[in-house]
């Protein structure tokens, strides 16, 4: 649900860049990776729920806990920083040529 939650934050962000509609909900999405940024620092790079879970699981996979294909559990991290990296970028552009 958290994955899913973020892809709608993701998705919409740059919809919003895109189009040039930069409202409180752009900054609240990216407040809310930042909060996601802190946790996964506080936990060594790793979602809470998934520490949780490895206590439960003898599985080294990277998707033993989400219904991802492997690699892209693997990867979601680099993926995800990246895209949102993109709409940082998109996000000054539109603001500086206002």
């Amino acid at each position: 649900m958290i994955w899913l939650f973020f892809n709608g934050v993701l998705f919409y962000l740059f919809y919003a860049v895109i189009t040039n509609r930069i409202d409180h909900w752009v900054w609240l999405g990216l407040g809310s990776f930042l909060v996601e940024g802190i946790v996964l620092l506080i936990f060594k790079n790793s979602c809470p729920l998934t520490v949780w879970a490895r206590k439960f699981s003898a599985s080294t996979r990277d998707n033993f806990d989400i219904y991802l294909p492997n690699w892209l559990a693997r990867h979601n991290k680099t993926i995800y920083t990246s895209l949102l990296g993109v709409v940082i970028l998109l996000l000054l552009y539109q603001i500086m040529i206002r």
